[in-house]
């Protein structure tokens, strides 16, 4: 799919570029050569990849089965967490310092960013106290990691869509035994991957300009 690319409306924020389908180790690479290149041109990536699973710089493997797909350890912060088809990963590329965030604010900002965005569906979603990503009646919507170096962010947060969420059961999400959910269990059947993630991008824009967390 062709990327689309949309310059924010302000000048000094990130832009939104939509990826379509990407395979993850691809994607991983393009990534790291762009933070390790990077030059002040801030991007939020969107897209879903081919079904994979990936664990953190720790290397923690908290599958409990076969999981019929690719694992591939990153160096983002984490446990070993699925992504695939349905579910639809954000990626800022951004500047911490620029926009005056500390790594705790920006991953709370991340965190409000689905919480407002599955507001706008009615769906009341919310932290878990030591526990990073979104959750929603006990059960994990969106999953977090991320990795800062020389203040650049990159990997990002993944909301699970409409997810085949049959994948979460070879693993044990956070390290808990919650289940994960998705908006299209909780009831929600227009679900555009791509008209989802403009809506999203423009939450995420707003609460870096606010600093709203």
């Amino acid at each position: 799919m062709q990327t689309i690319i949309r310059q924010s409306e302000t000048n000094t924020s990130p832009s939104y570029q939509w990826l379509g389908r990407r395979e993850y180790s691809q994607f991983l690479k393009k990534m790291q050569q762009y933070v390790a290149s990077f030059a002040g041109a801030e991007m939020v990536w969107f897209c879903e990849h081919e079904h994979v699973f990936t664990t953190g710089r720790r290397g923690i493997d908290n599958s409990k089965a076969s999981l019929g797909a690719p694992l591939i350890q990153t160096e983002r912060g984490g446990e070993t967490t699925y992504h695939g088809l349905g579910q639809l990963m954000m990626y800022p590329i951004i500047d911490l310092r620029k926009h005056h965030l500390n790594v705790r604010d920006y991953v709370h900002m991340l965190e409000a960013s689905v919480i407002e965005l599955l507001k706008t569906y009615d769906l009341n979603a919310e932290r878990d106290c030591g526990l990073p990503g979104v959750w929603l009646n006990n059960e994990k919507i969106a999953a977090l990691g991320i990795r800062v170096s020389r203040g650049i962010s990159s990997h990002g947060i993944a909301l699970n869509v409409n997810t085949d969420l049959t994948w979460f059961d070879n693993i044990n999400p956070c390290g808990t035994s919650r289940k994960a959910t998705s908006m299209e269990k909780q009831g929600i059947t227009t679900l555009d991957l791509e008209s989802i993630s403009q809506q999203w991008f423009e939450i995420f824009i707003r609460l870096i300009e606010t600093k709203k967390l």
